[in-house]
């Protein structure tokens, strides 16, 4: 899991893919954390990809990096704690202008029955499961 976490880092953007009723949506993210053992990332509340992952907390992340993508699929899972979302402000100070643990609307997730494919054209894929 910690290289998947690193390779999101080094990639810098990621897209996350989720689903509002039968229309697939996909947007750029960046933020990714372990805490307490979980890959994380974060959203806020008011952004209709909070919406879309409570209705189905199925999603993919892809991000291409030097030749190299990875895939990650599995379910999203909120953790409201005030230490998860610290956390990764923390790890993130600049979204501290828009975001603050205490607030109402930052919102962590971490992967759960989560499976990263890190695939290339010139290798062959390797699976990490989580």
């Amino acid at each position: 899991m910690e290289r998947v976490c690193e390779f999101l880092k080094k990639a810098g953007v990621y897209y996350l893919a989720t689903v509002e009723g039968d229309q697939p949506r996909v947007r750029p993210f960046g933020t990714a954390n372990i805490f307490e053992g979980k890959l994380y990332i974060q959203t806020g509340k008011s952004k209709s990809v909070s919406r879309q992952l409570a209705a189905n907390p199925k999603a993919e992340i892809c991000a291409f990096h030097q030749g190299t993508w990875v895939r990650i699929a599995g379910e999203l899972v909120e953790d409201d704690r005030v230490e998860a979302k610290k956390a990764m402000l923390d790890a993130y100070p600049n979204l501290r202008d828009r975001y603050d643990e205490n607030d109402d609307n930052t919102q962590v997730l971490y992967f759960r029955n989560a499976t990263a494919t890190f695939d290339s054209f010139t290798s062959m894929p390797e699976v990490i499961t989580f």
